[in-house]
């Protein structure tokens, strides 16, 4: 690909508007709302988001994970404790979700906390058995001398837990992100999109104000 042809790669956006009129008071109806279209229009994997976490050393850092829970009190995630994330967040409380639905995208910053073990565990072991067995066979983020050596654990594991149940691991489990801000941001055309945005106040009550793109 040319300079030419990088400079010039962009989407015209025209099939929709956002208006402060058409926006729900509440930020997590108006996330429900945009994430069953999403889900409708069927865009791939509409769960999965961006978080951006920084550690004690100021270092940004983000990856993609999978949202698997929202309502009222914020929205979660699962995760190893020990990974890099895991330690930036318990470095760093604060965080920023991202979602990206081709001409839509939601950005959410807040603060985190760990989710009750038994809420954890509940969703470990909905999970299927391969997957549990993997979230025990990964050290996450540490450094492996080759994939040999976690294929060959995953298959010890697969042996020990073939007919008994995998247990949660004491280094994974959720988070909960509680919003302070949340942002709708609507493609437009000539670069005028819409940006929405829900700012918490001391009261709980949320501020609904319109960006400049």
């Amino acid at each position: 690909m040319s300079k030419d042809e990088l400079y010039n790669m962009r989407e015209s956006y025209q099939s929709s508007f956002l208006l402060e009129e058409d926006c729900h008071s509440n930020p997590f109806v108006q996330f429900k709302n945009w994430f069953n279209h999403a889900v409708e229009i069927k865009i791939p994997e509409p769960n999965a988001m961006t978080i951006a976490t920084v550690g004690k050393d100021g270092q940004p850092s983000a990856r993609m994970v999978l949202l698997k829970d929202f309502s009222d009190a914020g929205f979660s995630f699962y995760t190893n404790y020990d990974s890099h994330k895991g330690k930036q967040i318990q470095e760093n409380s604060k965080i920023a979700l991202l979602f990206w639905w081709a001409e839509r995208q939601i950005r959410i910053e807040g603060i985190v906390q760990k989710i009750d073990r038994n809420i954890a565990e509940q969703y470990f072991h909905s999970r299927p058995k391969e997957s549990q067995i993997g979230a025990i066979a990964s050290p996450q983020s540490q450094v492996l001398e080759s994939r040999a050596i976690l294929d060959n654990r995953y298959k010890e594991l697969e042996e020990k837990y073939i007919s008994v149940e995998v247990p949660l691991p004491d280094n994974w489990g959720g988070f909960l992100v509680i919003p302070q801000s949340i942002e709708f941001w609507q493609g437009r055309v000539s670069r005028l999109h819409d940006r929405i945005n829900y700012t918490r106040l001391e009261n709980n009550a949320w501020k609904i104000n319109r960006l400049a793109p």
